[in-house]
């Protein structure tokens, strides 16, 4: 295993946008910090342990069964779009924003399950870093102890953008503009996923 390959993988999908960092960005700055921390520790433990999981089998299971595999896409995108909407919706009232929930550690855990982005990375990770006539289980824990220690630094730099923004943003008609961006950044991160299906039903 080229370790400094898999470095530069983790490090490349964990920065770039997707639907982890765009909520994360967006709790940073409806939240803050301290109330972001729970969300922020259910991405970067809930993911590793995501792919450990799927090289220890999900993934053979999905290719076995490829209907449940559609069917947890269909079930993320609905979800996906459930939060875009919230997000878009969200409270911009000081006092209803403080009062607002932000994901709790295993919402944020579990999320990734119904996460898009995070299928597509934990399974190219897993079929790109592994090799069958090594020692598997070893390239599998490398992989998830390189998202462990290396995404957790990418993440926040999300989150601390978005509390950076929250003094800028303390305007309601402000945060309210942010919070629709945001809700529309997290629709078009579905795209892809959309025209994947419609392809493969069309096919």
């Amino acid at each position: 295993m080229g370790y400094s390959t898999l470095i530069l993988f983790t490090i490349a999908t964990s920065i770039t946008p997707g639907p982890n960092n765009i909520l994360i960005l967006a709790s940073g700055v409806n939240h803050g910090i301290k109330k972001s921390l729970l969300h922020f520790l259910g991405i970067v433990i809930g993911f590793p342990i995501m792919i450990i999981a799927v090289g220890l089998g999900a993934g053979t299971i999905f290719k076995q069964f490829p209907v449940l595999h559609i069917g947890l896409k269909i079930i993320g995108i609905v979800y996906l779009l459930y939060l875009a909407y919230k997000v878009a919706t969200s409270p911009t009232n000081k006092m209803e924003v403080e009062n607002e929930k932000p994901f709790t550690f295993i919402q944020a855990a579990l999320f990734q399950w119904v996460n898009p982005k995070a299928w597509v990375m934990a399974i190219s990770a897993v079929v790109t870093f592994t090799s069958v006539s090594g020692s598997y289980l070893l390239d599998v824990l490398t992989i998830a102890a390189s998202f462990l220690i290396f995404s957790p630094p990418c993440i926040a730099s999300w989150l601390l953008f978005g509390a950076s923004l929250k003094g800028m943003l303390s305007n309601p008609k402000r945060l309210h503009l942010f919070n629709i961006v945001m809700s529309a950044l997290l629709v078009m991160s579905l795209i892809p996923i959309i025209q994947e299906l419609w392809l493969s039903y069309t096919a």
